[in-house]
């Protein structure tokens, strides 16, 4: 990626997304880019499914299915539980395809060297996210499918990414944002997102650990701030737990656990709210930014209501499935508002910049000095 030039020889140098080569207009690489992403969210939405049903071993060999190809297994035999594991793993199979002709469409059609190797990255993440899908039925293995999950998560980013640089819109971006943003506000958004993204490592542990539901009531929890944790406790409220959705006995790192994805919802909702309020203040309330943060905002809002409801329902497979894919599409959001308010910032101090230098030049060098 290249170094923003805008300021002029004399200028710091500073990393900028934005001021990579321009490649050409090419509008269908980013619907495709677009299509991809929207088909990813649908994959997380199939893979959310398959948790919250609790058939994620209803088919229990990989790559084949049931020794059958796995483009092959009759449809006939696509019934409870294998009709959703199936369906997940053809999809994974599409999304896989579409990701295959992204990159290589990528790597013939652009001119901007970072965005061709990030096409490239995509790839090899969506390589390793099906063997990780693999090797979670083939050994077993709960703690891989927490890893299935985060990758799912980087790999949603990674593509989102890609279609916003890819949009007539990030070409022309230079033009359309001219407004000043402090640096304060764009790592705000980036420690934002980086709450949602550990937010949903919290929920993917207690979803492939079976622990759910490790604290059934809200807003306390046990009728408790913060529940007891001892050995007794535990062991008196697996006594009576009778959830045949998550088995599993319930110990005190679940209960641990699901606070903290408690907690952090609420860090997250106080910080985004935050953040729109002061995007507002800063460009405006017309600016896209101002407009996508509200967006976040409200999707935060139904992201915790959706919480609410998986706890006090005794977790819905579709309730529980919504919350999931409502909170990857914040993710993404958030990744994308985080890389535009960066932008925003570095073009509006390059902006300024060449504004003292230009001062300067012309015999006013106060105002070059003053800063």
């Amino acid at each position: 990626m290249a170094v923003s030039q805008t300021a002029g020889a004399n200028s710091p140098q500073r990393f900028s997304f934005l001021n990579m080569s321009r490649s050409t207009d090419n509008q269908w690489l980013h619907r495709f880019a677009f299509f991809t992403a929207i088909c990813t969210l649908l994959l997380i939405g199939l893979g959310g499914l398959v948790t919250s049903h609790g058939v994620g071993m209803s088919v229990p060999d990989w790559p084949t299915t049931y020794g059958y190809n796995m483009f092959l297994f009759p449809i006939s035999k696509w019934v409870g539980g294998i009709f959703y594991e199936h369906t997940h793993r053809l999809f994974a199979s599409f999304v896989g395809f579409l990701t295959t002709i992204l990159a290589v469409w990528i790597w013939l059609k652009e001119s901007r060297k970072s965005l061709r190797w990030l096409g490239v990255i995509a790839f090899f993440t969506v390589v390793l996210q099906g063997v990780l899908g693999g090797l979670r039925v083939v050994l077993f293995k709960d703690q891989i499918g927490i890893f299935h999950a985060a990758l799912a998560q980087i790999f949603l980013i990674l593509v989102s990414v890609i279609a916003l640089f890819t949009s007539r819109w990030w070409q022309h971006f230079a033009n359309s944002e001219k407004n000043f943003l402090s640096d304060a506000l764009g790592r705000f958004a980036a420690v934002a997102t980086f709450l949602v993204f550990f937010q949903l490592l919290f929920g993917a542990t207690m979803r492939h650990q079976h622990a759910g539901l490790a604290v059934p009531d809200f807003p306390l929890a046990y009728g408790k701030i913060w529940p007891p944790t001892d050995a007794p406790f535990i062991q008196a409220i697996n006594q009576r737990r009778f959830d045949v959705t998550d088995p599993n006995p319930i110990t005190a790192f679940h209960i641990v656990i699901h606070m903290l994805h408690r907690i952090t919802a609420f860090l997250i909702l106080g910080s985004v709210g935050f953040l729109a309020v002061k995007f507002r203040q800063a460009l405006g309330t017309k600016a896209l930014l101002s407009r996508l943060s509200l967006i976040w905002f409200g999707m935060i809002v139904a992201q915790v209501f959706l919480g609410i409801v998986t706890v006090l329902k005794n977790k819905p497979a579709d309730i529980a499935t919504a919350h999931v894919v409502l909170g990857a599409a914040s993710l993404a959001m958030g990744a994308m508002i985080a890389i535009i308010a960066k932008e925003i910032s570095v073009e509006g101090k390059n902006s300024m910049r060449h504004r003292e230098l230009t001062s300067a030049a012309f015999g006013n060098p106060k105002v070059a000095l003053n800063k």
